[in-house]
């Protein structure tokens, strides 16, 4: 299954009509734009002359079948495919150095032999990730540049190939989707974007019912993230914080006590970005300890006998 870029919108919604319908399992290709939509080819093209009102498309939505509210999303990502080239903008007071940026600069950045040619001398090495990826909420619309509980912009670098991302199923068939991709980006984001581009992302979608997952999670080959989106940065830490314990507690059995202190001794609290509307943080857990406790994402259910 093919979703073509032309099919993309601007706000998660449950008004929103499918793309296309999949079934869990099947494997299913998004082409992307990037966050520009397009409007960012060479250097000559300003930030000054953007149509605001076409920025962070999101491809979709796809309607994934027996979806049903309550479920949980699990979307696995397994591979990025990207253009040879990205662009990145300077803009005068916005993002974290928005303050001191003289003047609005566009930069185009070739992709050559995996690697970014940021200049003559530096050459960065790729790290594809997805900006936006989200679904519809129960009530009202999300624009697709603001990251929340049903995902959306929250702009992960662990939300890469070979990751899985749990939402919230909150409307029949979810209605997923995903765009913004980044060829290179450092947690943070502080200048307001990363090496933007567009691409294609192959993916995978299951479902989990009867799980008390606290939405939304990140799955790595060796980490639990659980992310949280709100208006400053130390809402976002205190709630990403919770949530991970919530799970501590509620999923694995722990004893909040024994919740916080392992927190405190492998947990690992993280920026994802802090220049959107709403800042995303979040809490990482080792796979590691979590087995060793008898507990993984994938029998969640297993363990819901120790939910208090």
């Amino acid at each position: 299954m093919r979703v073509t870029r032309d099919k993309h919108f601007y706000a998660f919604s449950a008004a929103l009509s499918p793309a296309a319908t999949v079934k869990p399992g099947e494997t299913v290709v998004m082409e992307t734009h990037d966050c520009f939509c397009g409007q960012i080819r060479t250097e000559a093209d300003s930030v000054e002359a953007l149509d605001w009102s076409r920025i962070n498309p999101a491809t979709g939505p796809v309607y994934v079948e027996g979806a049903e509210p309550g479920d949980v999303l699990v979307v696995d990502i397994r591979e990025i495919h990207l253009p040879s080239q990205g662009a990145m903008v300077a803009i005068p007071g916005e993002g974290a150095l928005g303050d001191i940026i003289p003047a609005a600069e566009t930069r185009i950045i070739p992709v050559r032999e995996g690697r970014a040619v940021f200049n003559d001398r530096v050459r960065l090495e790729l790290s594809p990730m997805i900006g936006v990826i989200g679904v519809a909420p129960r009530t009202g619309e999300v624009p697709t540049g603001t990251p929340g509980r049903h995902g959306g912009n929250m702009d992960c670098t662990a939300v890469r190939a070979g990751s899985k991302v749990y939402l919230p199923v909150e409307v029949p068939g979810a209605l997923l989707g995903m765009g913004d991709l980044h060829a290179a980006m450092a947690d943070g984001e502080v200048l307001i974007c990363g090496l933007e581009t567009s691409g294609e992302v192959v993916f995978t979608t299951r479902l989990l019912r009867d799980t008390r997952l606290p939405v939304p999670l990140v799955e790595t080959a060796d980490r639990i993230a659980a992310l949280s989106s709100a208006p400053t940065v130390d809402e976002a830490a205190r709630e990403a914080v919770h949530a991970m314990a919530a799970l501590l507690t509620g999923a694995v059995g722990l004893s909040t006590n024994e919740a916080g202190m392992l927190l405190s001794l492998v947990g690992e609290l993280r920026f994802c970005q802090v220049v959107d509307p709403m800042k995303t943080v979040r809490m990482e857990f080792p796979k590691a300890v979590l087995a060793s406790l008898g507990f993984t994402l994938d029998r969640p259910a297993d363990h819901a006998d120790h939910a208090d």
